[in-house]
């Protein structure tokens, strides 16, 4: 059985094509998805100001240590495709980045 290593990723992009409906409702819940409310969950958060210019979907993701941080990019980026689309908002440009969480150092300050 192959280690599993647990991933945060943040998927960042624009907002394309909304239509006056995904706009209202946007930002009619703008405040609950500021950099406040903002976590790293497996359900997946989504983050935005009122400019509606662009987004941060931050998610953690659990996968094989053996694929990486690519993979596990490449499947917050899918969590990120689906939760949007499932919402029928539009989106482009996606980019994510990955950070291992299980070997990530910690530098604790020393007294």
């Amino acid at each position: 059985m192959a280690t599993q290593h647990t991933y945060r990723v943040i998927v960042r992009g624009k907002w394309d094509g909304l239509t006056a409906a995904s706009r209202a409702k946007l930002l009619a819940e703008a405040d609950r998805h500021g950099l406040s409310q903002y976590r790293f969950t497996p359900e997946g958060a989504l983050a935005y100001d009122a400019a509606l210019h662009s987004f941060s979907y931050r998610c953690v993701i659990v996968s094989d240590a053996a694929d990486g941080e690519e993979m596990a990019a490449a499947l917050g980026e899918e969590k990120a495709e689906a939760a949007l689309t499932a919402a029928g908002l539009g989106y482009r440009d996606l980019r994510s980045t990955a950070t291992d969480m299980d070997t990530m150092k910690i530098n604790r300050k020393s007294r």
